[in-house]
């Protein structure tokens, strides 16, 4: 099985840390005492690595940021297999890897322009977005990324939801996708996921044309400390990781500020139940 996005994570982060100690791969191999071909599968994620071993490498390269070490400890180990791994035969690498970054996150914030944030859309919703792809997905795979989609959404129940934050332009709550019966019932949806507690949705209104327009829907996941940060790019053709700490600070500025655009939770909602009993 190819590596998984938390092993490649782990892998650039104690690449990112061995040059920042200006070390070589050779020489980092050499003072941890292992080959220089393990040390480089191990960046690669390709190579499991332990615990201490981490904290060896972190020890080696001078890092004495004790949260960073423990969290990239907590990534080692043998990694059980989560519940997205049943589809990693049926769909795009890219898609199963999303529901993998939403359930390592301590907490997401997405922002939309002109679609439904994912983990907030309704089964028909879901369905009437993928009958429209280009090229056509045939029905079969159309209901295997629905049902793929709804799991993922499963990240915002139970015991110990994901707090999540989305930042939705009144565009999408208007695109009319699967008809008026449809529109109305993923509106309501919207509502009423925003009581939960920890679900907060906030809407930018038309004639607020002062925030960063950004054109691919934004996910941007915390992690267990600032440096294993994920910002999520989706694109037509495919997702795009983003790690490098200048992309972090860069998505979450454009994010701090579509949030200052948008109204406030109550007023966002009142805003979609009047779209919602226009329709």
């Amino acid at each position: 099985m190819p590596p998984t996005l938390r092993q490649r994570r782990l892998g650039a982060e104690l690449r990112k840390l061995r040059e920042q100690a200006g070390l070589t791969s050779t020489e980092a191999a050499a003072r941890v005492g292992i080959q220089q071909a393990r040390m480089s599968m191990i960046e690669a994620g390709r190579y499991g690595v332990s615990a201490d071993r981490v904290r060896a490498m972190a020890h080696t390269y001078a890092c004495d940021d004790a949260g960073l070490t423990e969290a990239l400890g907590d990534m080692t180990g043998r990694r059980s297999r989560g519940w997205w791994d049943e589809y990693r035969e049926l769909l795009p690498v890219a898609l199963v890897e999303v529901a993998e970054l939403e359930h390592e996150a301590t907490a997401l914030r997405v922002a939309v322009l002109v679609t439904m944030p994912g983990l907030l859309q309704t089964a028909e919703h879901i369905r009437a977005s993928y009958d429209q792809s280009v090229p056509a997905l045939r029905p079969f795979e159309v209901e295997h990324r629905t049902a793929f989609r709804i799991r993922r959404q499963g990240a915002l129940h139970g015991k110990a939801p994901v707090p999540y934050t989305a930042i939705v332009h009144e565009a999408a709550l208007r695109m009319g996708i699967g008809g008026v019966d449809v529109v109305c019932a993923q509106l309501r949806h919207l509502i009423d996921m925003g009581e939960h507690e920890h679900v907060t949705i906030q809407v930018i209104p038309f004639g607020r044309a002062d925030f960063p327009a950004a054109g691919q829907p934004i996910t941007y996941a915390y992690g267990p400390v600032p440096q294993l940060d994920t910002a999520l790019l989706d694109y037509d053709h495919g997702c795009e990781f983003l790690f490098a700490e200048a992309q972090l600070a860069r998505y979450r500025a454009v994010l701090d500020r579509m949030q200052r655009c948008a109204l406030d939770p109550a007023q966002s909602r009142d805003l979609i139940h009047k779209i919602a009993k226009s329709m």
